[in-house]
């Protein structure tokens, strides 16, 4: 799952106005937070998600889980907040951010 510099680019103006759908914080990265990451991007295709798990060390190595175990790729990171996309086999045009 690649993406060219210039959709990173449209996939960062649209996340821009997107809201945190999933906070990811003290008690780390459990199997309902990945299931509801999971539930997230089935549903939206691109969503923000914010982090607030320590160093950068620990940022790093939960952002590298949070992509291999959804099967996602990171658009953006700034600060405490992720952008993340995977594209949906049969996206919702209700629901996708993408569509709307």
């Amino acid at each position: 799952m690649t993406t060219s510099s210039a959709d990173k680019k449209y996939l960062r103006s649209l996340g821009h106005k997107l809201k945190p759908v999933v906070t990811v914080a003290g008690k780390g990265l459990n199997e309902n937070v990945v299931a509801e990451i999971d539930r997230a991007l089935r549903d939206h295709e691109l969503i923000k998600i914010k982090l607030a798990v320590g160093d950068r060390t620990a940022k790093k190595v939960t952002i590298e889980k949070i992509c291999q175990r959804c099967e996602s790729q990171l658009i953006q990171s700034i600060g405490h907040m992720l952008l993340l996309y995977r594209k949906a086999d049969k996206p919702n045009p209700k629901l996708s951010n993408l569509l709307r």
